[in-house]
């Protein structure tokens, strides 16, 4: 079945746009992501580190990446304050350490495979891809802040990734 949303028709409406943060949030789960783990070391050499899905890269050279974080995320400043972070491309088979990093009030790496990468930055074992970042860029986009890094440092490894689609965490095949 096709739904089709044209602005005015929900009771979400909202003037500026005409499109609900709702739908909005529905359209984009439509759209398969991979999922990242950002890691970022925080006061006193603290690893801190989160969940995100808005991910992608920006520049070959020189090397950028981006993602966005909520601006009233609590942790948004520590992001800011660090002079960079980690993006970990995260694997399948690793839905229960995704969910761990996207819940709150949880000791994060408590339990959890990692090191201090050359930049100083926390780095995840067990991702497929680890992307260690200076801060590039922060620009305003809308209710998130979008945070441009340049890519400093790369590991891999073999494996399939993780992927979101409709609000769900699965395997990516090849």
């Amino acid at each position: 079945m096709e739904t089709v949303l044209h602005a005015g028709d929900s009771a979400e409406y909202m003037p500026d746009s005409g499109v609900s943060a709702q739908n909005l949030r529905t359209a984009m789960g439509t759209f398969l992501t991979g999922v990242t783990i950002v890691t970022v070391r925080g006061a006193n050499a603290e690893p801190y580190g989160l969940t995100v899905s808005s991910f992608n890269s920006v520049s070959l050279d020189p090397p950028l990446i981006l993602w966005s974080l909520d601006n009233r995320h609590e942790k948004a400043q520590l992001f800011r304050e660090a002079g960079g972070f980690t993006v970990n491309i995260m694997p399948t088979g690793s839905e229960a350490l995704i969910q761990k990093f996207a819940l709150s009030d949880t000791e994060r790496f408590d339990g959890t495979d990692w090191h201090w990468g050359p930049s100083g930055q926390p780095v995840l074992n067990t991702a497929l891809t680890s992307l260690e970042c200076s801060l590039w860029a922060e620009y305003p986009g809308g209710d998130h802040a979008i945070f441009v890094g340049k890519v400093t440092a790369i590991n891999t490894r073999d494996g399939q990734p993780a992927a979101y689609f409709k609000g769900q965490i699965s395997a990516f095949g090849s």
